[in-house]
């Protein structure tokens, strides 16, 4: 039974007010448990409502099921990517990436508010480098230290607050790739904090997909490889806005097999030298898209150097035949169809370092001109 108790008003500090709230009284335990700071969601999924109108298009005859979204991409071509520097002036450096929907879908066509397929989107931040605590040991090389975060709203299903065991994988796959680019003798005794939010990622499968063996909605699976590539080029970018020398500029490509369907886009039936035997390599896939993906790489790449910085297969190639059309040698295709992903998103991120630079030297310049304003040389009269 619960023991109702006045509590003092915030604005006069008297418990006689008339302003002051009445609340329940709660052991000590509660009040330190419970998180005062933020507006907790509900521990669950939060899903958005689903209607019984919805599921049918106009004529009422098909299911939605038929609005899967489907690839209308070439299996080696890349999704538009938008790439930014220079976002968060706090930061020593900082870049915002979006992968436009593969299947954009007008809002007055939707029936329903779930959007057939995610977007996603990163955002990157840099502080440093900066000195060692004291308390440190000594390292003559630049300490990296890498941070993969999700949004409580970041996937379809809700996420906590405390890191978990995904987060922390990504965080050491970042740190792998990041650390073959940097060059880390140049910064003896001090530190590098590298931070990407994941503002909305990529899903593991198409969310009316009843039959998935995984959760609907998670970023569990397949969904994770396109945000790790997704966080090399971010990461990359946002150290190059923060100054730091490196060796060369890497991004991350992915590719993968995926089950290719019987029936194309266009309603013709494929003959069986197209398919492939079931499979087909296609590059930067999207989980929604696809029946099914057997295998999938990612990879870091630097082009300049021809080098990869990290490698991670996912997936089993047993059942893909060595005669087929996508390889003859199955990991030896699913990495060079990574390094194509990652050779076409090298455009992007030049682009962007380049806008960052000038950037940095329209400032430099100004910063010139007004101290250059103060130092004229005076005559000196006897």
């Amino acid at each position: 039974m619960d023991v109702w108790v006045y509590k003092h008003c915030f604005h006069c500090l008297n418990s006689s007010c008339l302003f002051a709230p009445l609340t329940p009284f709660r052991p000590l335990e509660e009040w330190i448990m419970a998180d005062k700071r933020r507006l907790n969601g509900p521990p669950g999924g939060t899903r958005p409502p689903v209607f019984a109108s919805s599921l049918l298009s106009s004529d009422g005859q098909h299911c939605v099921a038929l609005e899967r979204p489907v690839r209308t991409r070439k299996q080696h071509e890349l999704r538009r990517i938008f790439l930014k520097t220079g976002l968060i002036p706090s930061a020593s450096g900082s870049a915002y990436l979006e992968f436009q929907p593969s299947s954009f879908i007008a809002r007055s066509k939707l029936k329903t508010l779930i959007p057939p397929s995610s977007s996603l989107k990163l955002i990157c931040s840099i502080h440093g480098p900066k000195p060692l605590p004291r308390s440190a040991p000594f390292s003559p090389n630049l300490l990296l230290s890498t941070h993969v975060k999700f949004a409580p709203f970041a996937s379809r299903r809700r996420r906590g607050n405390i890191r978990d065991v995904n987060e922390r994988d990504l965080g050491v796959h970042l740190e792998t790739a990041l650390r073959g680019a940097i060059i880390a003798e140049r910064w003896p005794k001090s530190g590098l904090d590298i931070t990407v939010t994941v503002l909305e990622g990529e899903d593991d499968c198409w969310w009316g997909d009843v039959l998935s063996p995984g959760p609907l909605g998670s970023v569990d699976g397949w969904g994770l490889m396109n945000v790790l590539a997704g966080c090399i080029t971010v990461a990359s970018a946002a150290i190059a806005d923060a100054r730091i020398d490196c060796m060369d500029l890497i991004t991350g490509g992915v590719a993968a097999f995926v089950e290719s369907p019987n029936v194309e886009a266009s309603g013709r039936t494929k003959d069986s030298s197209q398919r492939g035997h079931g499979y087909s390599l296609v590059l930067d896939p999207d989980p929604s898209e696809h029946l099914g993906i057997v295998s999938a790489c990612v990879v870091g790449y630097m082009p300049s150097r021809d080098e990869i910085t990290e490698l991670w297969l996912k997936g089993d190639t047993s059942n893909i035949s060595a005669g087929s059309q996508n390889a003859a040698a199955r990991h030896e295709a699913l990495i060079d169809g990574a390094v194509d992903a990652a050779r076409g998103a090298q455009a992007v991120l030049a682009e962007a370092v380049r806008e960052s630079a000038e950037r940095f030297a329209i400032h430099a310049g100004k910063k010139l001109a007004l101290s250059g304003s103060g130092t004229e040389d005076i005559e000196m009269k006897h």
